[in-house]
């Protein structure tokens, strides 16, 4: 999902380790995001996000896989974008 702000909007500033087309994306927690900021994960949506919340805790990305909450197409596009 992508954010085009409006016309005339200032710019919301975010503290994060990767850069994607000049925005800053923070890596999101596993274990403490909510439902919505999982979502904005690419190829997570509702379900998926429910799944991984439902799952919790996680000791490691990797339980993503084994605890069945993602696939792992899904896991190669989001495991540089999470975090514990």
């Amino acid at each position: 999902k992508l954010y085009l702000p409006f016309v005339g909007e200032q710019p919301v500033a975010s503290v994060g380790d990767q850069s994607v087309q000049g925005t800053s994306v923070s890596a999101i927690s596993i274990n403490s995001a909510s439902e919505s900021q999982l979502d904005s994960l690419p190829g997570i949506g509702p379900v998926t996000a429910g799944k991984i919340i439902t799952n919790r805790p996680y000791s490691s990305v990797g339980e993503l896989l084994s605890k069945k909450s993602v696939t792992s197409s899904v896991y190669d596009k989001i495991k540089d974008l999470v975090t514990l």
